[in-house]
């Protein structure tokens, strides 16, 4: 009989471990996931606060949480502390992903980008057009901004359920649209729902961009550094009126594209604190150890830029805990209170709805055929006109962000949840079309190959 020892086991039992943390991982960073769970937490709201509990969904997020040291106290409601402390990290993410798109991604050849960018701005103008076209007055119009964005992660997750038979342009060409949208959304943000401006927050606000300028001169790698003047930065945002949310895309602005310069090359570096630690080992002299682990850890996090690295470790509390969150918290409208009769209610409903479903395909392809038909752009390789319908009818899932601005936009609790209905609405029928004409695309391409 074969005898398994103690160390054999423990050993067995570590390598099924790493198999499946790493298994676990590899599903983390699966963009359909993580669309689908996006889409369960705003089920479940809708459910929550449409079922005989629904008092106690609307006391949950009202309760308040406070945080304070010494006699300084801050005390705010949760549905604040989710929708303008945890959404940062969201918006750092984001701002991040412009960053690196920027330096060496989609937006980094002007020329190359310009078509993507363009239709970005059609599916922009047009939306906004429907829906003022259908509520031109009054308060109504204050819900403009709510069609023109889209949401990254739930777009590109519906993308990636149509699998590997879409080109792969489709992809890029959707992540530079929806990158734009996002630039446009958070001007928007800044310059249109941003109330009356307390100046003296910018100060505070630009101590804290000294601070992040200060560390990252003094070669300073460790994200956690950089929690307190980006706090700072927050802060003052906060003060001034404008949304604090910002201070997350102002930090992924700064967040650095190159990694810290050592006085050797990474690898190289790593090979010989290697070589040293197994030394150290042979000659028992495990206790001498410390130093060159603590300078293994720092080599090994400048293997990758921070811009890189963040977003990576970031991506699954973003993707799996914010967003969920804030779908949670934000998407359980009540039916009950949706007044439709009263008329402008049921305006907004259909113009944000509407304006997601057609204004943002026909937004993205009639600017995306005007220039290639007046000989400014030409298509992407390998991607025809359906291909930029697809981008388009997927670009009018607006979800998180239009539901974000949705509530930057109205104060009206009958418009509010008006709004937010045509956001879901439009979001999901969106989705559902993006679905049915991905699978005929991606058959058309089939048959002419």
């Amino acid at each position: 009989m074969k005898r398994t020892y103690p160390a054999q086991k423990r050993r067995h039992a570590q390598i099924l471990t790493e198999r499946a943390l790493a298994s676990l991982e590899r599903f983390l960073h699966i963009e359909a996931v993580s669309g689908a769970v996006l889409m369960v937490a705003a089920a479940v709201a809708l459910v929550w606060a449409n079922s005989a509990f629904s008092e106690s969904y609307h006391l949950l997020w009202h309760m308040s949480f406070s945080v304070g040291l010494g006699e300084f106290v801050f005390d705010r409601p949760l549905h604040f502390w989710i929708n303008d402390a945890l959404m940062t990290v969201f918006f750092l993410v984001v701002g991040m992903e412009i960053r690196r798109e920027m330096h060496e991604g989609a937006l980094s050849d002007l020329r190359q980008a310009f078509l993507p960018i363009a239709a970005a701005m059609g599916g922009v103008v047009v939306p906004a057009l429907v829906y003022l076209t259908l509520n031109s007055s009054g308060s109504q119009a204050q819900g403009w901004a709510i069609p023109t964005a889209t949401d990254i992660a739930f777009a590109v997750g519906v993308l990636a359920l149509l699998g590997k038979s879409i080109p792969g342009n489709v992809r890029v060409f959707l992540l530079t649209l929806a990158i734009i949208d996002d630039i446009v959304a958070v001007l928007i943000i800044a310059f249109f729902y941003s109330g009356g401006l307390e100046y003296s927050g910018f100060a505070v606000a630009a101590l804290g961009i000294i601070m992040v300028l200060a560390l990252q001169r003094m070669g300073v790698g460790s994200a956690y550094v950089y929690v307190v003047p980006g706090a700072v930065i927050w802060s003052g945002l906060l003060m001034t009126g404008a949304h604090p949310t910002l201070a997350g895309v102002v930090l992924g602005l700064m967040t650095p594209v190159t990694s810290v310069s050592l006085r050797e090359k990474p690898l190289d570096a790593l090979s010989r604190i290697a070589n040293e630690l197994l030394g150290l080992e042979q000659n028992g002299k495990t206790d001498h150890m410390a130093g060159p682990l603590k300078e293994l850890r720092r080599t090994q996090r400048e293997l990758l830029p921070p811009v890189v690295r963040v977003q990576a470790a970031l991506h699954p509390w973003v993707a799996y805990g914010v967003m969920p969150l804030f779908a949670l918290a934000n998407a359980g409208v009540s039916f009950a209170g949706v007044d439709l009769a009263s008329g402008a209610p049921l305006w907004v409903m259909a113009g944000v709805g509407i304006a997601l479903v057609l204004g943002k395909p026909l937004g993205v392809v009639s600017v995306s055929w005007l220039l290639v038909r007046l000989g400014l752009c030409r298509l992407p390789p390998g991607m025809g006109w359906g291909g930029i319908l697809l981008i388009g009818l997927l670009g009018g899932i607006g979800f998180t962000m239009s539901i974000f601005v949705s509530m930057l936009a109205f104060t009206d609790e009958g418009m509010l949840a008006a709004a937010k209905l045509g956001v879901l609405a439009g979001s999901v029928v969106s989705a559902l079309l993006g679905l049915g004409w991905g699978y005929l695309y991606a058959r058309k391409d089939r048959q002419r190959a």
